[in-house]
């Protein structure tokens, strides 16, 4: 039978963090990506490093959505679950569509198993599964067979039984194996019991997809257009790390990360920490504030200084960056937002640190703070972050969030030399008779970076207030506020490098939808959808959170009605009714999950019918 042509699909893995979910997810989003597909996912795993096999609790999940069209959000409710036990499919059920396809292992489907998901009788045989269509593939037995005439262990064996789904899948949506053939090359390189194991694991899945009456037929996605260019599949966190090293390339400053490995920003060090031959040294210190006061140092003796880290590792580094502040040297902080408060959840994402990175330190302490929409513009955002902060001597705070951090999508590379220069110069510009260490540049108002070392250029910096001209300790009344409003002002100044605001949709109309970070992608697909059905609703996104940009009020005048999801109780909502004065409708989701399309819609109808509330909870 001829493959049946869809727009888009979007698949959701899940099982024991043990069963290589996360593997099965990136193999199969590599394989997609070399289809030719656009695509978005979202890993989801549990805080456990091992949680108990078997249970609600330890269930770890990726989903993928991948189309020949433009693909911003890993999608709504899957078109596909393929569940390794009964709690994946106890966690998972709830998400799917009618109709939606189940593949289920049924050799987990033990009286244990459904005892520890939870399950009163077999979900498979009572009729809970009646409104999908079940494939039951018993998937640990055919593994077993694939493999019976190696000398393998019976552990060993089971380990592999993620290459026989992910046989299954490539066959069903017409994926070519050969980038998966050529990941389990490279990693069973030295260990060729495993390398023939797993290849032939991968090969039996997908013969048997083919042999057997399960599948009627294949489905094919047509190649989305792309732009001419090199592309990569990149997760948030990669990008983040990619953008801290070529702005350290791109500004002539060796870049030094330091960090304390927190979830979700831990592959940021570990991703710099593979980049030593290109200059880049990272720090992994023994908790946040040794971090943050090293990179601090790092910025002190002319280097970039960078520091990341999640949620409560930024309530941890506040007073460093208030120092930062003091002292007038450029550091930047990657906050990869979690769930709180507290240790909260530490794998799941929230948008809930804005009003931290705004106000989080005491006395008059400014900072600069970026949000990216996507996994590729933690790249630009953390390119622009560094640039800011060298070229204003002022800490900018980049937000991030685990969706971002961990979520991936195809991303064109950029040529190095295609990038901005960053120009900064640690020449003091006068002779030392004359120098004044909180000279102002009559631009920006950064005072010099002199590093140590220059003869006859030395000069004091700290946590005290300094004299607005010589830099001298001061405690006069009138220089602390003169100092406090050159601070303030310095970030006030940021708004001349903001670009215009982009507005999707109408410059008017009946309504606005206001979002930052990873809410880009639910409410653009949500926007363009409604409008397309004469809705008269428009959305920007803001990527600069402090300044803010500063056309952004005449937008906000020329509707009646704004709307602002966020993944938190309303932090963006409550600044931006203190910037307009006005009412403003917030949309709270504090579930550890991002946005779905049809819940930025079904709001966004409600509140044109005049259904929305002005708090949003």
């Amino acid at each position: 039978m001829e493959p049946l042509e869809v727009s888009a699909v979007t698949i959701r893995v899940a099982g024991d963090s043990g069963d290589g979910i996360q593997l099965t997810g990136s193999q199969f989003t590599a394989s997609t990506g070399l289809a030719g597909n656009d695509l978005a996912t979202f890993p989801d795993y549990p805080a456990e490093i091992r949680a108990p096999a078997g249970t609600t609790y330890g269930v770890s999940g990726y989903q993928i959505q991948f189309s020949g069209l433009d693909v911003l959000t890993p999608g709504d409710d899957p078109d596909m679950l393929v569940a390794f036990n009964p709690a994946a499919l106890k966690v998972n059920l709830k998400d799917l569509r009618p109709g939606a396809a189940v593949l289920v292992n049924t050799d987990a489907f033990t009286d244990a198993n459904l005892k520890k998901a939870g399950w009163s009788a077999d979900p498979l045989k009572d009729g809970s599964l009646s409104s999908y269509r079940v494939l039951e593939v018993p998937v640990g037995m055919l593994t077993a067979n694939a493999l019976k005439d190696l000398a393998l262990s019976a552990p060993q064996a089971g380990r592999c039984k993620n290459f026989f789904v992910l046989g299954i899948l490539y066959w069903l949506y017409e994926r070519p194996l050969e980038p998966t053939l050529a990941f389990i090359r490279r990693t069973f390189a030295k260990k060729p019991l495993l390398l023939e194991a797993n290849t032939r694991v991968l090969q039996a899945g997908n013969a048997f997809a083919e042999t057997e009456e399960l599948f009627e037929r294949t489905y094919r996605v047509r190649k989305a257009p792309i732009a001419p260019g090199t592309y990569r599949n990149l997760t948030g966190n990669e990008a983040a790390a990619l953008g801290l090293a070529a702005a350290a390339e791109r500004s002539g400053h060796p870049l030094f990360y330091a960090s304390y490995p927190i979830t979700p920003a831990s592959e940021i060090l570990q991703a710099l920490a593979k980049m030593k031959p290109y200059g880049v040294r990272t720090f992994q210190a023994e908790d946040e504030i040794a971090a943050v006061v090293a990179a601090i140092g790092a910025s002190y003796g002319g280097h970039l200084g960078v520091t990341g880290t999640s949620g409560p590792g930024l309530a941890l580094k506040t007073e460093a960056v208030g120092l930062a502040v003091m002292a007038e040297l450029p550091l930047v902080v990657v906050d990869v937002q979690r769930g709180g408060p507290s240790t909260g959840l530490p794998t799941k994402t929230e948008q809930a640190d804005l009003l931290q990175a705004l106000f989080g330190r005491h006395g008059e302490s400014p900072v600069c703070v970026l949000a990216p929409a996507t996994p590729g513009e933690c790249f630009s955002s953390a390119f622009e972050a560094c640039a800011l902060a060298m070229k204003y001597r002022v800490p900018v705070l980049v937000l991030s969030d685990g969706y971002l951090g961990n979520g991936s999508e195809p991303w064109k590379v950029p040529k190095l030399a295609e990038l901005p220069k960053i120009d900064v110069s640690h020449e003091p510009g006068c002779p030392p008779e004359s120098f004044l260490p909180y000279r102002r540049d009559p631009e920006t108002l950064a005072r010099p970076w002199v590093v140590p070392g220059m003869p006859g250029f030395e000069h004091r910096i700290g946590g005290l207030e300094k004299d607005a001209a010589t830099g001298q300790v001061s405690y006069d009344a009138e220089n602390h506020e003169a100092m406090v409003h050159l601070r303030a002002e310095k970030v006030a100044r940021m708004a001349r490098e903001i670009p215009a605001t982009s507005v999707l949709g109408g410059p008017d109309g009946d309504l606005l939808v206001v979002g930052w970070g990873s809410t880009y992608g639910a409410i653009t697909t949500a926007v363009r959808a409604l409008r397309a059905e004469g809705k008269k609703v428009s959305a920007v996104h803001l990527r600069h959170l402090n300044p803010l940009p500063p056309d952004l009020p005449g937008i906000l005048k020329r509707f009646p009605k704004i709307l602002v999801p966020e993944m938190n109780l309303g932090q963006l909502s409550w600044l931006l009714r203190a910037h307009i004065l006005r009412p403003i409708e917030g949309f709270s989701k504090v579930q550890g999950r991002p946005f779905k399309v049809s819940e930025i819609r079904e709001r966004v109808l409600q509140s044109l019918a005049g259904e929305g509330g002005a708090d949003g909870r």
